[in-house]
């Protein structure tokens, strides 16, 4: 505060997730007091031993997760949820910001070097994969260097011009691979969205069955949350079905789900109408529309919920070729967030019950919730 020559300065903490406790002291602990405007207008200094008044500094505080902040911590301060750039946004930065930054900081200029936005493009999907920036910044930096090296052994006609199709020999094979929709699916198959703390992806679940004794088997790294959802599906599915899918025998029968990449750890509620809606198409043998994809959790009751991160989800969708996309009804709102060219190329479908995604989803109108034994003899006495 004596560098800043000021009372009331913007302190900016970051990384703050990354406090860690350890023998020397706790300094999540220490910016307890710090933080609060109860008490940093009389915080004493360890070091000065004298009270200061802290209450018209700024604080401001950055953070990858919220999981590894102390929860007292976390209470004196003030959220704001910042979502990572999406494709168009980084291909801005990248024009306006990042590339003339990489020419001055190899010697280099426009007349010199220039990159066509479509390999831009290229190095954003294929070559980056993060909320930011940092990573596509790197990768432009290695074009950098290697055109530098052809314009001072003489191998290069000016100005060099890195196109899309060039990358491979400048960066090496692509980095990351991107799913994308099938052309086909077959029953028991449905494609859900998820979201990942870089941006969101599209997940397909799975679910196949075999001769047994009823048993439900989960595979694919899945979460206790989602392992919720999928037997909240499979009692949903046993019960709203009952009339409607005779012929599939859930007592002789093992049902199996699963969710790739089985490498990468899924968890969360979203995915609940997504394994009902995969559980529906194995057991009726119907198939869902492979440009269909869906988000949303549910309750047992039938219910469809409100889930997060649906920006981040409508973009992956949007890049994987999904044509139509069904959402809670209580999400609509989040779609002011996504950008108006993609929500122009996608269909949403609001739903509100499981009975509407089916509808939607299979063609199929799914009776109501069926009364329990306990409420069918209530009813008998009433009407008697």
């Amino acid at each position: 505060m004596r560098k800043a020559g000021t009372k009331n300065p913007v302190f900016i903490l970051d990384e703050v997730d990354k406090l860690s406790a350890s023998y020397s002291g706790d300094p999540a602990s220490a910016l307890l007091e710090v933080l609060d405007p109860e008490q940093n207008s009389t915080f004493s200094d360890h070091y000065l031993e004298i009270p200061y008044d802290l209450s018209d500094v700024l604080f401001i505080a950055t953070a990858n997760s919220l999981a590894n902040i102390p929860w007292p911590l976390l209470d004196r301060m003030e959220t704001i949820e910042i979502s990572g750039y999406t494709k168009n946004e980084k291909l801005a930065i990248a024009k306006d910001h990042l590339v003339p930054c990489i020419l001055e900081d190899h010697g280099l200029d426009a007349e010199k070097l220039k990159i066509e936005d479509e390999a831009l493009k290229v190095i954003i999907d294929k070559y980056t994969r993060e909320a930011g920036v940092r990573g596509l910044k790197k990768q432009l930096a290695k074009i950098a260097r290697f055109v530098s090296e052809k314009i001072v052994s003489g191998k290069a006609d000016l100005p060099y011009v890195v196109r899309a199709d060039m990358l491979k020999e400048i960066l090496g094979k692509e980095i990351i691979r991107q799913e994308e929709a099938r052309k086909e699916n077959v029953p028991g198959v449905v494609t859900g969205l998820a979201w990942t703390p870089v941006g969101g992806d599209i997940l397909f679940i799975e679910g196949t069955f075999m001769p047994g004794s009823g048993k439900l088997t989960l595979t694919g790294q899945l979460g206790d949350v989602m392992k919720e959802s999928a037997k909240i599906s499979l009692s949903l599915v046993r019960s709203r079905l009952a009339n409607t899918a005779n012929s599939f025998d859930f007592t002789s029968s093992d049902i199996h789900i699963h969710v790739p990449s089985g490498a990468t750890p899924k968890d969360g509620p979203s995915a609940g109408i997504t394994l009902f809606t995969a559980l529906t198409s194995l057991i009726i043998g119907k198939a869902v529309d492979p440009k269909l994809a869906m988000t949303g959790e549910i309750t047992l009751s039938g219910a469809v919920l409100p889930v997060g991160g649906i920006k981040e989800k409508v973009l992956a969708a949007h890049r994987a070729g999904i044509k139509k996309i069904i959402l809670p009804k209580e999400n609509e709102r989040d779609l002011e967030d996504v950008p108006e060219d993609v929500r122009n190329e996608l269909q949403f479908v609001p739903v509100e019950t499981i009975e509407e995604v089916l509808k939607e989803a299979l063609g199929i109108d799914l009776p109501g919730q069926v009364l329990s034994l306990a409420g069918k003899r209530f009813a008998a006495t009433q009407n008697v």
